[in-house]
């Protein structure tokens, strides 16, 4: 009987870990997910990283280290999240070598609290990438309107970034006109554009979180028979849109001179209705060139139980489009759902910052007393 994780990779699916802390790293769990689960990259996040600090006392000798230093509570923050994807990185750095930097890439997002400010954000970016110091890191920039400068700026610069927080088509459009005027930017300024890598994640669960939230206060059988539905629809035309650019002249001009495509991430594919299937968000998702980064739980019950199809996007793109308009039909406005879940994913991680950063600063205080 085949490996389900095994046949997932073989359909060009790259399976990454939506998690890290320092405890997985010491007691090398995460290198056995690498060497036992397929496991080819890692993402985080502030509300990963806030779950990760408070939760555990491994961060103890460095936090009393940083409180000699007198730094305030934003530079411990910094220095706490890059110690981990550093130390992530190295272990990930086969698989980075093996795929000649297509793979073993781990994410550090920057404060959530200046994603509005495009200046800020960048120097934010130029700062981890720095500090993180390794070839194999990702920085991750929220795709708000201010933040799509900021991916231009970065990758301008030979930063490899993962355009995160994205829901929208529209957005994804956006992001992908700002990740091509990186690349052209970056020829000129005599980059080499064979060595940036960029990814675009592509929220899918929340989606269905939201809309069936909506449904149900609907509450007709039209709407109960959409409940479920939306996500995935909107993935799979996030998909025909990436095709879209990959056969136009601009990009065309780009891999001519060796440039590497944005792959597609399917970010948030836990799933959080028990009414469904637990692997939904990574069986109905499948085609090449993908990744789909997984909580633990999600990866583990896909290597149990999930049935992998060699492809589940193509031949899709009509049936898609309908059930959108069928959404509209029934007096959900796209856009509205689309913008709420972007502003609601930015104050869920702006709030576990601040949550982070207050608990950290008293921890700070007390080490000097």
């Amino acid at each position: 009987m085949s490996d389900p994780l095994t046949t997932l990779t073989e359909a060009g699916v790259s399976i990454w870990l939506d998690d890290l802390s320092r405890e997985r790293l010491i007691d090398g769990s995460l290198a056995r997910l690498v060497a036992d689960r397929h496991v080819t990259g890692v993402t985080t996040n502030p509300t990963i990283f806030a779950k990760a600090i408070t939760g555990s006392d491994t961060y103890a000798d460095q936090i009393h280290s940083l409180a000699l230093r007198r730094v305030d509570a934003d530079t411990a923050l910094q220095e706490l999240t890059a110690y981990d994807v550093r130390w992530a990185c190295d272990v990930l750095r086969p698989v980075y070598d093996a795929t000649g930097g297509t793979d073993g890439r781990v994410s550090i997002e920057v404060d959530p609290r200046w994603a509005h400010d495009t200046d800020r954000t960048v120097a934010e970016a130029h700062a981890l990438w720095r500090l993180v110091d390794r070839p194999n890191v990702l920085v991750k920039i929220p795709a708000v309107k201010q933040g799509l400068p900021a991916i231009t700026a970065c990758l301008a610069d030979g930063i490899d970034i993962n355009v995160t927080l994205m829901f929208s088509l529209h957005r994804y459009r956006q992001v992908i006109e700002a990740f091509l005027a990186g690349l052209e930017r970056a020829r000129v300024r005599g980059h080499d554009v064979t060595q940036i890598h960029s990814v675009a994640s592509f929220f899918v669960s929340r989606v269905d979180t939201e809309v069936d939230h909506r449904l149900d206060k609907i509450g007709t059988d039209q709407a109960a028979a959409l409940r479920g539905s939306v996500a995935i629809a909107n993935a799979r035309l996030a998909y025909q849109i990436y095709e879209q650019y990959l056969a136009g002249d601009r990009w065309g001009a780009l891999a001519q001179a060796g440039a590497r495509p944005q792959r597609p991430l399917w970010a948030s594919t836990g799933v959080k209705d028990p009414r469904y299937d637990d692997t939904r968000y990574v069986t109905d998702l499948v085609a090449d060139g993908v990744i789909n980064t997984m909580p633990e739980a999600t990866l583990h019950a896909v290597a149990d139980h999930a049935q992998i199809p060699r492809d589940r996007i193509h031949g899709t793109y009509s049936e898609a489009r309908q059930t959108l308009v069928e959404l509209g039909a029934l007096g959900i406005d796209y856009d509205d759902v689309v913008t709420a879940l972007e502003d609601d994913g930015i104050a869920k991680f702006d709030a576990s910052w601040d949550h982070l950063t207050t608990e950290l600063s008293a921890t700070l205080t007390e080490a000097r007393r």
